[in-house]
Formats: C-alpha cells, structure tokens, sequence
C-alpha cells in the first residue's frame, strides 16, 4: 500500500505548526499546589531513564548493552502501534493499536530490541497514545479505524500481518464512529470539560485529531492493548496527552491488574508553581484521583528560575515544601523534554546548555523522582541532543546517582549562587551556576560525611573533598558543578 500525504497535525505534545488556540493556551497554563488526596499510589521508579526519542527499534537493540554500560536502568521508545509517515509526529497518530507497524519498527523488531534490553537488566517504557487517533480527514470523511487503505494492506499480506497482531481480528475496523466525540477544536485551554472532550486542532480549517470517548468498547481495546505490551515485557507506560483524557477514563483503562508491575507515568504540561491554574484545574486532580506518576514540570519551572539571570538557587533548597515540584514517588524528573526543542511554542524552555549540564547535576544529584535523559536524531536542528545519551559528564552523574540511590539528602549550604547538599554518606554536590567562585564554610558536625575519607568528583577527578576539621571549606568554580563520591 501506498502512503498517502500526511498533513502535519498540530498536536500539543507531539506536533509541528501548532496554531493560534494551543499559543492562547501555552501562556495561560500555568501550574502548581500539591495536594495528594489519598489515592493508591506507586511509587517511582529510582533508575535513570533514556528517552530514545525516534529511535528505530533496531538502534536501541544494537545500543542495548552500550545502553546498560552507562548506567541507564530503563529506556522509553516510539509508540508501539500501526502509524505512517517519516515525521517524529507521525508516531503519535494512531491508526491501529492491534499490530505495531510503523517506520521505526514492527512487532518483530520490537520483541527483539526487548529481548536485547531485558539480556543487559534494562527495563522497556513504551510511549502510549490513548487519547485520539490519527486525523485522516484529508482523504476519508469516516471515522473507522484502521480505514480500508489499512485493512487491504493486512489482507494483501495475511501471513506478515499475523506474526505482527498484538490481538482482536484484522479483517475488521476495530473503532468507528461512536467511538468518538463531537468534530469541534478546543478554544479555551482553562476549561477542563473542553479540554478532555473536544479536539485537539491547529489554525481553521483544521479539523484536529479525532478524540475516543471512554465508551465500554474502546476501554475494552484500550486494556487488550496495553495487556498485549506486558505480554511482551513492557514495565512502563508514558501516556501521552494524559491531560486531554478524564481521570475517569484514565482510571478505567489502567486496572490493577494492568499497573502491576508497571510504572505508569502522564504527560500533563504545566508551567509553574503551587496555585497556578494549569495545576489546580490538571495536575491536582490527576494526582489525587489516579495512582500514577507524571512529569515533574513546576521543578523544571523551579529549576529555571533558579538558574536564570537574577534566579536564586535557594528556590532548589526545598522545593516540593512549597509545592513547586512534585512528590518523589510521582516524580519524573527532566532538564529537557521531546516538545521542548520540537515545537515552535515551546522552544524558549531550552535552557543556555551550560544551565541544562547544571541542572542535570542537581537532577541526578538528588534524592526524588526518576530521571529522563532525553536524546533524538536531531529532528528539531539544533545538532544538541543527538549524542547526548553518550556524554561523559552524563555517565559520570548517572554513576554518581546510581551509587548515592536509596541515601538521605540534607542541604549543607545554599545561596542566591549556589547550593550544596550531601547524600547520605555516599556523596556530595555543589553547584555554582554563576560566573565567580563560590567559597562556602560548612560545619561538618552531624553530617554524616565520613572524615579522613577521599569523596573524588566525579565529573573532575583532580577534585578530591577530604575532611578532617569540623567546619571545611568548599570551593565551588564558577558556572560547574561538583560531584564528590566517597572513594
């Protein structure tokens, strides 16, 4: 089968060209108090995280044991599902949940890059896009999915398509109109009811992305999909556009039965603190009503501030105390995410790359949270992110977080410039984010620093703390941060 012209969707979390309605709501949403309202609650996962962003499946199975070497301990991939198109965009524009079919890979290709990555202990996140399905309104005016293009294609070639079959019976459309709610966009990004019920559209004469309704139909295939994916040894959902479905919806499709085992994270975009209106009417709700984690946007908005021009790094001493990042158990933590560099609207969030290597430190120098390092094919241009996954100050902080795991942190010193804070016994972090040094006198007494003991930085080896008096004096370099590991 041919592949017919796809038009760029404008999507707001996974799209190109997003149009005057997502710019109106990208500067009123906002974001953040932190009630947690005593819902069942699974904790995050502690290992570092690769984002292998657009990766072909093949790649992250050939990069596997290279992958494991450097310490990442979980790694999230390109949705597993029937989509077509070259673009990073096309991935999140399904057309069938019941194979995985794609450009990045089929379902033999990803059983092998899981057989790969469970040889060298490294768990498999998928990316899941449950919320709409692909807008094919530019040659179809039905609304059955995967269309009759597809189901020729399966039926041209029933063998291929049978190894590939997740499940249910591919002669048919297995979603039609029913399955979806009202063909109008969404024009107020406050309004929650609007939000997770109507679509999601760029400038007129859009007409978006066809939004499933949480009907008992596609509850049942959304369930038989992601069973499917454990079955294949999946032990991480990221649910893409989380904040455009219902809790409700939500909570229907991931039953007990489907979280066990599974780290299930939201993608729910936010852009502040506690009492910000994306929060209060998104984010909190989600948290208290679903058991599941989330990306943690008020610390990255902490974090950015702090690291601005006239930011403080105090606002990183305890942010969560004044509801400016979220939980530890909730938390999935980031200096960089796929929208950031990927969509117009969203751009002015990357950080200059000397505060991104700053706050990776701070990232995977504390306690809290599961840390996502991103990396890409350079789809957006700017060349930065391609071999960031290989970087060797990134695997010496991923060293230094993964032997710190499961330590205390307490705050030794903090300032407008800098911060410093140790983790348990096993390491301390300073971080200097402005241009002179940092000179900070520390009493030492009760810190649980081991005395006479060589703590060697991981990211400049010739930096070695080693203390023998009750108060010691660190010397922070400008714009550096600082990783000290006990020897």
């Amino acid at each position: 089968m041919s592949t017919p012209h796809r038009q760029p969707l404008p999507v707001v979390s996974c799209a190109r060209g997003i149009g005057a309605r997502l710019r109106r709501w990208v500067l009123s949403t906002l974001a953040l108090p932190a009630l947690l309202l005593g819902a069942h609650v699974a904790p995050a996962r502690a290992e570092v995280a690769l984002h292998a962003f657009n990766w072909p499946y093949a790649t992250v199975e050939a990069r596997a044991a290279e992958i494991a070497e450097r310490g990442y301990r979980a790694v999230l991939v390109a949705p597993p599902l029937r989509s077509q198109g070259s673009a990073w965009w096309a991935r999140y524009q399904p057309q069938d949940y019941r194979v995985i079919d794609h450009p990045l890979g089929d379902t033999e290709s990803f059983v092998r890059m899981q057989q790969a990555l469970r040889d060298a202990g490294v768990r498999l996140y998928a990316d899941i896009v449950l919320n709409h399905m692909a807008n094919e309104s530019g040659w179809r005016s039905d609304l059955n999915y995967p269309g009759s293009a597809v189901l020729a294609a399966y039926a041209a070639d029933p063998a291929r398509y049978a190894r590939l079959r997740l499940f249910g019976d591919l002669r048919w459309n297995f979603l039609s109109q029913p399955d979806f709610g009202p063909s109008v966009c969404i024009d107020d990004y406050d309004n929650v009811w609007k939000v997770q019920n109507w679509r999601l559209c760029g400038d007129a004469p859009d007409v978006g992305l066809p939004d499933l309704v949480a009907n008992d139909w596609v509850v049942a295939q959304q369930q038989q999909y992601l069973r499917s994916l454990k079955a294949l040894g999946v032990t991480g959902f990221r649910i893409d556009a989380a904040k455009h479905m219902s809790n409700a919806h939500l909570n229907r499709v991931l039953t007990p039965d489907i979280r066990s085992g599974v780290h299930v994270f939201g993608e729910i975009i936010v852009s502040g603190g506690a009492g910000d209106t994306g929060y209060d009417r998104f984010l909190a709700p989600y948290l208290a009503e679903t058991g599941h984690g989330a990306y943690d946007f008020p610390l990255f908005e902490s974090i950015r501030r702090a690291l601005r021009f006239g930011g403080s790094m105090n606002q990183l001493v305890d942010p969560g105390a004044y509801g400016q990042a979220l939980p530890g158990s909730r938390a999935v933590t980031f200096a960089v995410t796929h929208d950031i560099p990927n969509n117009g609207i969203f751009r002015y969030l990357i950080l200059d790359p000397v505060d991104e290597r700053l706050a990776y430190a701070y990232l995977l120098g504390r306690d809290g949270g599961m840390p996502l390092v991103y990396t890409d094919q350079n789809e957006s241009g700017d060349g930065r992110w391609v071999e960031a996954w290989r970087r060797a100050d990134l695997a010496a902080m991923i060293r230094f977080h993964n032997a710190a795991h499961g330590s205390d942190m307490r705050v030794l010193s903090h300032g407008d410039c800098h911060l410093l804070f140790r983790r348990g016994d096993r390491g301390l972090v300073g971080i200097n984010k402005c241009g002179a040094s940092v000179e900070a006198w520390v009493d030492m007494a009760g810190s649980a620093t081991w005395w006479y003991a060589n703590y060697r930085d991981v990211l400049d080896p010739a930096s070695v703390v080693n203390v023998q008096s009750r108060w010691h004096r660190f010397v922070l370099p400008p714009r550096q941060a600082r990783m000290w590991l006990r020897d």
